[in-house]
């Protein structure tokens, strides 16, 4: 079965400084049949305007990725980390036991075009951690790059939840395949541009829940950039 979550259906919010989507019920935008699907719990997609971005503020017991399509993004947290994000890299900071961190447009003239994530954690009480690794292009074209999981395989970030994330850009014409085991589901993110997934069209901002299906087979029909999410 799947289900597809069209872009133009989203939570959507604008205050000046950003604009954002939100696949899943996420502050003021509430929406009691889009709380989430399995562990994932947010998918926003950000515009943050030159300069601008939001000051310091706390989290707790959450995964939190964020993925740069276009700019780049300023960190710094409480655990002393300060970084800039920017198109190929990952970044994953678990909140646990509680964070502060601001993310601000590093750029004073370009937009930051991002997507962020939240992932529920197996348990609560974790020790805040943070890391970022950089996936190049050529490791994600066409072909579905492990970015994130539970085991931190194939030089993947770490994340505390039985999730695999995967990362992918494809060029026109091209697929990827990727096979689900027995019990598993999937969602799937089309961060840019358009494909099929298994036979139905997605475009740019859509996303789909996969549930009892054995495969996810994609194919772009213009280049596209798509976020592929094994979930338990």
């Amino acid at each position: 079965m799947i289900q597809i979550r069209k872009a133009k259906d989203r939570g959507h919010a604008r205050h000046g400084w950003l604009e954002s989507y939100h696949t899943f019920s996420f502050a003021a935008y509430h929406d009691p049949d889009h709380m989430g699907f399995r562990s994932l719990r947010v998918i926003n997609e950000d515009w943050i305007q030159p300069g601008q971005g939001f000051a310091t503020h706390s989290h707790r017991d959450m995964e939190i990725i964020t993925y740069v399509l276009e700019g780049s993004l300023e960190h710094k947290d409480s655990m002393n980390n300060g970084s800039v994000i920017r198109p190929g890299d990952v970044q994953m900071m678990r909140a646990g036991t509680g964070v502060t961190h601001s993310e601000y447009n590093h750029s004073d003239k370009e937009l930051v075009h991002l997507l962020q994530i939240w992932i529920l954690p197996d348990e609560d009480g974790l020790e805040p951690t943070y890391d970022q690794r950089h996936f190049p292009l050529a490791e994600r074209q066409n072909v579905l790059r492990l970015v994130a999981s539970r085991d931190g395989r194939d030089a993947s970030i770490h994340i505390h939840q039985n999730a695999d994330l995967y990362a992918a850009v494809l060029a026109d014409g091209q697929s990827v395949s990727h096979t689900l085991a027995a019990g598993r589901h999937a969602w799937v993110q089309m961060a840019r541009g358009r494909a099929r997934l298994n036979g139905s069209t997605l475009e740019e901002g859509d996303g789909a829940a996969l549930s009892s299906e054995t495969t996810i087979d994609l194919v772009a029909d213009d280049a596209a950039e798509i976020l592929v999410f094994d979930l338990g």
